[in-house]
């Protein structure tokens, strides 16, 4: 049985000239929990003053290891900085060749850290290291992807070409009839909307320039990017966090492939692709909505609906349109191939992805519009 550590101090001598006398005993381990009040109190009666010298013994020393060797090294450390002569002879003997081993190589100068302040960058890596999980390896994955994408640039990413064309089958054809319907009727609900005030002024006529501007401009691109993040960033979410419980993520980084490079870039791709293409679609559909609503519900000439349509639009809307469509693709790749990747090993875990990558999906969307309204505002566009 292992006695508690102990740790005796005693002075004798006359005054002005004291010798302390450390006694250690029992069992130094680190399997025994330290007795830092007797080891704080000693080090304070070394700095007293009148101490001369110091001896220190073995009463009753039990099992020890490293940790009295590095308490033993401290003692005589701190009376070599106040000049104070040192007995360790009746210390064991091992005890004694370890301490004087940790004093036969001096320190190398400028080899202990310095209270110097650390630069910006380091801060700055200091501080993203020590965010939340959630937050600081969103970072982490950005830069991955970012990696991935200069490797793609220069020829070495390990992406296979059918993967990509599988993915924009995926998120393009595969999407059109949701998208489809989505964008008809919500064309017909401006056109409803407009008609309403509109008839008020006799001004039936402006529902062709409402829904042609709003539809080309940030209607279609939103309502195709929320139902993309519904869609295709919950479906990458699902499988690749399906992959994450089944360890096939850990199976790629083990044969040597970067999983980023195999399972997001490809998605990421084909979403920047198809997703601008869509909202090219969903105007021209949310466009029809409105050209239904103009001709068979407000008795407007057809050919005069479509010249003020065509009087409506600009080739600047079309392209902020078109901007949009682009900037909610990356996003909702971004959020739903996160979720995935970072999935936790149980099925409970792929469903709590799968509904934050439409969560987080939806809401980067209605960010990045806010933004990129604020940007054109201020450009003038």
């Amino acid at each position: 049985m292992s006695h508690p550590t102990t740790l005796t101090v005693t002075s004798s001598g006359p005054q002005g000239a004291t010798s302390l006398r450390l006694a250690v005993g029992g069992a130094w381990n680190l399997a025994v929990p330290p007795d830092g009040t007797a080891r704080a109190l000693a080090m304070a009666r070394l700095r007293e003053p009148g101490v001369a010298a110091v001896i220190l013994v073995a009463e009753g020393l039990g099992d020890w290891d490293s940790s009295l060797a590095i308490f033993v090294a401290g003692v005589v450390r701190a009376c070599r900085e106040r000049s104070l002569s040192v007995d360790t002879s009746g210390l064991p003997a091992g005890l004694t060749r370890l301490v004087d081993l940790s004093f036969a190589v001096p320190e190398r100068a400028g080899a202990a850290r310095g209270d110097t302040r650390p630069g910006l960058l380091e801060r700055i890596g200091e501080a993203v290291l020590a965010l939340p999980k959630p937050v600081g390896s969103t970072p982490d994955f950005i830069g991955e992807v970012a990696f991935a994408l200069s490797r793609l640039a220069r020829g070495k990413a390990d992406m296979r070409r059918r993967d990509l064309l599988q993915f924009m089958s995926e998120s393009g054809s595969a999407a059109l009839p949701i998208v489809s319907l989505i964008s008809l009727l919500v064309g017909l609900i401006l056109a409803f909307v407009g008609a309403v005030q509109l008839r008020v002024f006799g001004a039936q006529i402006y529902v062709a320039s409402l829904v042609a501007i709003a539809m080309v401009r940030v209607m279609g691109a939103i309502m195709t990017g929320i139902t993309m993040a519904g869609r295709t960033g919950a479906s990458y979410a699902a499988i690749l966090g399906t992959m994450q419980v089944n360890e096939e993520v850990d199976a790629l980084a083990t044969m040597g492939l970067r999983p980023v490079e195999q399972l997001v870039l490809p998605r990421l791709l084909a979403l920047v692709v198809m997703l601008p293409l869509l909202t090219v679609y969903a105007d021209l559909m949310g466009m029809a909505g409105g050209f239904i609503v103009g001709v068979f519900m407000l008795d407007l000439n057809p050919m005069e609906y479509l010249n003020a349509t065509r009087e409506a639009l600009s080739l600047a809307n079309v392209w902020i349109g078109i901007t949009h469509g682009a900037v909610f693709g990356v996003v909702v790749a971004l959020c739903g191939c996160y979720h995935g990747m970072r999935c936790g090993r149980s099925a409970s875990a792929v469903g709590a992805a799968t509904t934050a990558a439409v969560v987080s999906g939806i809401v980067s969307i209605i960010v990045c519009t806010a933004f990129i309204t604020v940007a054109c505002e201020v450009l003038g566009l």
